[in-house]
């Protein structure tokens, strides 16, 4: 008789227990981990899968990921001439397509940028560069947020726009055109910008030009979908990382790429 089957009454083999119980945690196993790269989250008890299990398969598909991700491609990304946060001779360039609607791009805005801007940006190691991809047909406001996003630059306050409209996507990403338009305006007088300058900018459309420009140079370099980034330089190429990856990503690219 087999050591892993016993036979019932009626001659037919069942599953030990203790394999049984390995064939249930090989499929929660990976079950688990497939909801964990989705953004899923599965509550399981102690006995089924320990967390030092799960640990080290998390970390095992994120090793091969991040390796994937570090070969640098030898091509040239404009950063065009978009806000910038940094100093000009940073070693390492980012640069960011992104869509001021995008539920993604604001998680990555409000998570992950700060950490970027404190541990490399501040410290002279990287220049930020943010230019527009937005996507017309899933979020309309995206057209109209970008152009008051440059009409703020035109008056030296891009960045302060820019979290301004991250921060509070949930108010405005589901207004019809007119109302998203006016609310656009009140950020400017919260901002303490020159009114009649902002609001003549953003009426008269006079940034649609250069945004259509990102989405042109967004699509030569393959962006389909937002956040989207570029990681080098000229000299060692860019690495391209595609959605609202956590820190810990860009933290591997950046190092690699310094201590190259």
């Amino acid at each position: 008789m087999d050591s892993d089957a016993e036979l019932n009454y009626s001659g037919k083999k069942i599953v030990k227990k203790s394999v049984f119980n390995i064939l249930v945690i090989s499929i929660i196993g990976v079950s688990l981990i497939a909801a964990f790269f989705v953004g899923s989250f599965v509550s399981l008890k102690s006995e089924q899968v320990t967390k030092s299990e799960l640990n080290s398969a998390i970390a095992s598909l994120e090793s091969k990921i991040s390796k994937n991700q570090m070969v640098a491609q030898p091509i040239k990304i404009s950063a065009d001439d978009d806000p910038t946060k940094g100093i000009k001779n940073a070693p390492i360039t980012i640069i960011e397509f992104s869509d001021f609607q995008c539920p993604f791009c604001a998680r990555f805005q409000i998570q992950t940028l700060p950490l970027i801007l404190e541990q490399y940006v501040e410290t002279g190691k990287v220049k930020f560069v943010f230019r527009d991809f937005p996507i017309q047909s899933s979020h309309p406001n995206a057209m109209p947020a970008a152009a008051a996003s440059e009409c703020a630059d035109e008056q030296n306050k891009f960045w302060q726009y820019h979290d301004m409209l991250f921060e509070n996507q949930g108010i405005w990403n589901k207004m019809d055109f007119t109302s998203a338009i006016t609310v656009f305006k009140e950020y400017a007088i919260e901002l303490e910008l020159n009114q009649e300058q902002f609001n003549a900018c953003l009426d008269s459309g006079k940034y649609v030009n250069e945004i259509n420009n990102d989405l042109t140079d967004g699509r030569n370099y393959e962006i389909t979908g937002t956040p989207g980034f570029f990681i080098g330089n000229e000299k060692i190429g860019f690495v391209k990382v595609n959605g609202a990856q956590p820190f810990e990503v860009f933290q591997g690219i950046i190092e690699s790429q310094l201590n190259s």
